[in-house]
């Protein structure tokens, strides 16, 4: 039974990733606004319910491809090693997605992932999610760091919480920014390395040792 249940699960999230992945595509290709939720389900042969069934809006069939990323800095600083501290982690674990090009650090210059972020920042509706995205990932950070008794109070944690979630967000914005202005990936990796490293320097300065430090 729980094979079955394991087998229904994967083709469930199946669908959901190439319904998605050709929504996208019709996005990039037509712009948001010009495609409906009909012409996406007819180009996935599904009905416009069974759509529905599955993502809630249109804005979702685009924010699917980064929802695993939600809640990400929390998760990190709640499976980090005991003898690091969260800021020194999320640090480490931002270094290590420019060096993966992953495109949530904006440092990634494949064509169809700049014309994404192209389309979301352009795209009132889109830009509105994801603002709703930010928000959530920044109310997960601050109860990871309450939780592991890394910030002295809820304000605190809240404060530190939306410090560093815009720290990353404008560096992956930069990262975008320059890339879009016709640098590359390669050349731009050293110097997107340097900023996030005065990034951090300047959060471990200014939030002090209620967040910086290991667990004690």
């Amino acid at each position: 039974m729980a094979g079955q249940v394991g087998l229904r699960e994967r083709k469930r999230q199946r669908t959901y990733d190439a319904v998605s992945a050709a929504a996208i595509s019709m996005f990039l290709e037509h712009g948001f606004d010009q495609v409906s939720v009909a012409d996406i389900a007819a180009a996935a042969e599904i009905s416009k319910p069974t759509l529905f069934r599955y993502f809630r809006s249109k804005e979702d069939l685009v924010l699917h491809r980064i929802a695993d990323h939600e809640g990400q800095a929390a998760r990190v600083v709640r499976q980090r090693p005991a003898h690091q501290g969260p800021l020194a982690a999320l640090h480490e674990h931002f270094l290590d997605g420019l060096a993966r090009r992953d495109p949530v650090t904006g440092l990634n210059d494949h064509p169809e992932v700049l014309a994404f972020h192209n389309m979301i920042f352009s795209t009132p509706s889109l830009s509105v999610r994801l603002d709703e995205h930010t928000a959530r990932d920044e109310q997960a950070l601050a109860d990871a760091l309450v939780q592991t008794a890394q910030a002295p109070g809820d304000l605190t944690a809240r404060l530190a919480a939306a410090q560093i979630i815009a720290v990353q967000r404008v560096l992956a914005r930069e990262n975008w920014r320059r890339l879009t202005a016709g640098e590359t990936a390669a050349l731009l990796y050293d110097p997107a390395k340097a900023a996030a490293g005065t990034a951090f320097r300047l959060l471990t300065s200014g939030l002090g040792r209620s967040v910086s430090s290991p667990v004690r």
